[in-house]
């Protein structure tokens, strides 16, 4: 069976599978799980387009760290083959404990488990069955191989998964301000001293990055429609958990049952757990959600019915913490015209808080290699004033609660 196989991607045109380990990963079910995870969550309540995958993604990932390899050793950086197929089964897998709708569920099916230590849980199965061809990769993964750029490619300011997913999600959405030169800024790569730089040429490239991180975020990411749906779903799961405990009978696949009778935390998350999670996806979210409108309950059903039909809440957002005084008047209003418990009344009115921080000081900076050999973080060697300002967080706040119409 020809393991090499060609696919067509959208971005980039056509991608090689770089080796027979890579092809049988990618045809594992763990991985064809990614198919059915969208990779922006609920934003394509926003952007229509927004439907493309982690699958997509993950090959996109792959193909620009073939691209990023490539370079690196025509600069004579020395990457033994191990390695190189090391960087492609860490950057392929890094994405693979995303629970469903990505970000929105990660905390939500279980409990204060990251999708970092689920894909690190589904990698080191994927190494059993392997026969222990993952050990490197994972250890990239990790950041604890001893050559830290090998591990800064994959997990850095400027790394391989953000130089794609900021193009594709600007693909998919329409929003061009997110188009970063990827391919550029790969080819100005060079290592010294064990750690990545990008060489001066690149320097606009970077600065482009940046900003363009910073509009994604605000414009997409943390866009407040995409947020108030996504509250939305948080609080669907938070309720049919309630609801199932109290011994209310609910409608759902096997796998999202299993998560709303259990509370699985890390130290719970066995094979058997590892197993139950792989089959679970959008599907049986949105499946569970156009049965749970029907549901008696009221809180439920209105939830589920608001993120079908896109009735979502009106969504305000502040730059100084929302006063209780307010929120307790929306709740009181919520109460009396619904009649519903200030509890039930919580899940429709809230507030919450977002925060975004474009680039990060002394964290993993993208340094700057000058033609002198200087090295310069990028903040000081821009003439971009405000780059220095996109280093500070920025954190807006936020007050849900329904329209008039509710």
């Amino acid at each position: 069976m020809n393991k090499l196989k060609i696919l067509n991607d959208p971005i980039y045109g056509f991608i090689t599978i770089p080796n027979s380990l890579i092809f049988d990963l990618i045809q594992h079910k763990y991985f064809q799980r990614l198919r059915r995870i969208t990779q922006m969550g609920m934003s394509y309540m926003v952007y229509p387009g927004a439907h493309h995958t982690r699958f997509h993604h993950a090959i996109g990932c792959v193909h620009l760290m073939q691209q990023a390899v490539n370079v690196l050793r025509f600069k004579e950086v020395d990457i033994s083959k191990e390695e190189e197929t090391a960087l492609y089964v860490a950057i392929l897998l890094h994405d693979i404990g995303h629970g469903p709708f990505s970000h929105a569920m990660e905390h939500s099916i279980v409990e204060g488990v990251s999708h970092e230590e689920i894909s690190l849980l589904f990698m080191e199965q994927l190494n059993k069955e392997f026969n222990g061809s993952l050990t490197l990769a994972i250890e990239i993964f990790k950041g604890e191989y001893p050559k830290k750029f090998l591990c800064q490619l994959i997990s850095g300011q400027f790394d391989i998964d953000r130089a794609d997913y900021l193009k594709r999600d600007s693909f998919y959405t329409g929003v061009a301000e997110g188009n970063i030169n990827s391919e550029r800024l790969i080819t100005m790569l060079n290592v010294v001293n064990d750690e990545i730089v990008v060489e001066e040429k690149g320097i606009y490239s970077v600065e482009k990055f940046i900003i363009a991180r910073r509009l994604m975020y605000w414009q997409v990411y943390l866009h407040k429609t995409g947020l108030a749906a996504e509250q939305l779903l948080i609080r669907v799961l938070q309720r049919a958990k309630e609801l199932f405990h109290e011994g209310h009978k609910l409608q759902a696949s096997k796998p999202l049952l299993y998560f709303l009778e259990n509370k699985i935390e890390l130290n719970a998350f066995n094979k058997n757990t590892l197993e139950i999670f792989s089959e679970l996806d959008d599907y049986d979210i949105i499946s569970a959600m156009k049965q749970w409108k029907h549901h008696e309950d009221f809180v439920l059903s209105r939830l589920c019915e608001m993120i079908i039909n896109r009735n979502l809440l009106t969504i305000k957002y502040k730059n100084k913490p929302i006063k209780i005084e307010k929120l307790k008047s929306f709740i009181s209003t919520l109460q009396t015209e619904k009649g519903l418990t200030e509890k039930e009344a919580n899940y429709f009115v809230f507030t919450g808080s977002i925060s975004n921080q474009a680039y990060t000081l002394k964290h993993k900076g993208i340094n700057i290699l000058h033609k002198s050999g200087k090295i310069e973080d990028i903040v000081k060697a821009s003439d971009q004033l405000n780059l220095k300002a996109l280093a500070k967080p920025v954190t807006k706040y936020y007050l849900c609660y329904p329209k008039d119409t509710f």
